[in-house]
């Protein structure tokens, strides 16, 4: 029987073993996307319990104590800390199969020096070890940074965001490194959403413009735009419910604008025009800027309505949307290419059964002059675990090019999360050591080591020019 968590976790071949131990955990982390807080990297925060740095906003762990029946009281109501934790690790033991029972474990075997087990059992003696241990001055935020090799941070920011915290870091100069804003647009977007209205008033006045129609907009997205360059931003994000296609001329998205702004509510195709509009405009300045472009989609949002009242948005409700977005997402793609406006882009579908149909859309796409222009984003959200990593790599490989991969991001709060790099090393390695051994691709030292390094690594400074 192979022990729990040993050195060799996730690796059965000897193939796995060595690429992993001798060329992929050695590589720096480049976390091109996740959503950690620049202030307290300013600050170096340090965390006063185990709690405040696991379930303060995790919406896995929240959904895994739900799922068992614990009340909210101690998932996000007023509870002790101690309270809150005892009742996650209660649940734990359950969670076989999921990634959440690998993440605690490598999270408290790699930052806490704990090589036990979590459970109710055990509770209170891992919340008093890592209440002590978070005391010491290496378990700061910088200090964990540092510690985990991170390379560079891609935060997520809104265009009203000041970035003051981002432009203190690197003024300052001391941290290893590199902490940039990512231009996360979403809000300008969702005329159709509550608060639209009042966004763009916020939009208006801190860059400067005077928001009044379609054409405006525009000038005020370019103002925070050139603001984000000014602040070392390398990359945007778009987080869409799912991808909708529709044209319009310039005219009709300035009245659309308009009318929304004078008080009427946007129609779903007011929406899905201005949408086109504004991603393509955005494809247009990313490519001047040199930027990264990312696109998030097929999620559906708070299909509970009662807890969404309750508890508001962003409190592990949301789930996977199974929308079609296939000619949508192929039209708005054609139009970029069409109009020189197809900057290095990545894609993420929540949906896993897109795999193949980004896999296949992305090879009409390529070329320019940029090795894999055009990636399937890794694994993503409720995606992130052994299969679905998995399968993702698989699919890539199948009909693209593995080898030029970007490989993993953290998409998460947590600055515990960077382990999860860690074991979609393992994951990666594992699926390439099964090739090897089954004799589906020679066992070739060199080419192996530029195969893992590559992806763990070099893919990606070399795609967002690091």
């Amino acid at each position: 029987m192979t022990e729990f968590m040993n050195r060799d976790f996730l690796l059965t071949t000897q193939t796995a073993k060595k690429i992993y131990h001798e060329y992929a955990a050695k590589m720096p982390i480049i976390d091109y996307h996740c959503h950690v807080s620049a202030r307290e990297i300013w600050e170096d925060k340090k965390f006063s319990s185990i709690t405040e740095l696991w379930l303060s906003g995790d919406h896995y762990k929240w959904r895994l104590m739900r799922s068992a029946g614990i009340d909210e009281y101690y998932v996000t109501g007023a509870a002790s800390d101690f309270e809150r934790f005892e009742r996650f690790a209660s649940v734990l033991p359950r969670a076989i199969g999921n990634p959440m029972y690998h993440w605690c474990h490598l999270e408290l075997k790699t930052y806490f020096g704990y090589e036990g087990l979590l459970n109710a059992e055990t509770a209170a003696y891992v919340y008093e070890l890592c209440r002590q241990r978070l005391k010491d001055d290496d378990m700061s935020v910088r200090s964990i940074i540092e510690r985990s090799c991170v390379e560079f941070i891609g935060t997520t920011d809104d265009p009203v965001d000041s970035l003051e915290y981002h432009k203190l870091i690197a003024r300052e100069g001391r941290l290893g490194a590199t902490v940039a804003p990512s231009f996360r647009p979403d809000k300008a977007l969702n005329i159709e959403k509550a608060g639209w209205v009042e966004y763009i008033r916020n939009l208006s006045n801190v860059s400067g413009v005077c928001i009044r129609d379609f054409d405006s907009l525009k000038q005020a997205l370019r103002v925070r735009m050139e603001y984000f360059a000014n602040a070392g931003c390398r990359a945007s994000d778009h987080g869409l419910d799912y991808i909708s296609y529709a044209q319009a001329s310039n005219a009709e998205l300035n009245d659309i604008v308009s009318r929304v702004l004078d008080g009427e509510r946007a129609t779903a195709e007011d929406a899905a025009k201005l949408k086109t509009a504004l991603l393509v405009f955005c494809a247009e300045e990313y490519v001047k800027l040199d930027w990264v472009m990312q696109i998030h989609f097929n999620c559906l949002r708070n299909p509970n309505t009662a807890m969404l009242d309750a508890l508001g948005v962003d409190t592990g409700f949301d789930c996977i949307g199974p929308h079609d977005s296939t000619a949508s997402l192929s039209a708005l793609l054609d139009r970029m290419w069409r109009t020189k406006a197809m900057p290095r882009l990545i894609l993420y579908s929540l949906d896993p059964t897109d795999n193949a149909f980004i896999d296949s859309l992305i090879g009409a796409f390529q070329g320019g002059g940029v090795p894999c222009r055009i990636q399937h984003g890794s694994a993503w959200w409720f995606n992130d675990h052994k299969i679905g990593m998995r399968n993702h790599m698989e699919s890539l490989a199948s009909m693209s090019l593995l080898g030029d991969f970007i490989g993993m991001l953290t998409d998460s709060r947590s600055f515990l999360s960077y382990t999860r790099h860690e074991y979609f090393r393992r994951i990666l390695c594992q699926l390439i050591g099964e090739w090897v051994e089954g004799g589906e691709y020679p066992s070739d030292e060199r080419a192996l080591c530029d195969i893992v390094q590559n992806i763990c690594y070099y893919n990606a400074k070399r795609f967002f020019k690091l």
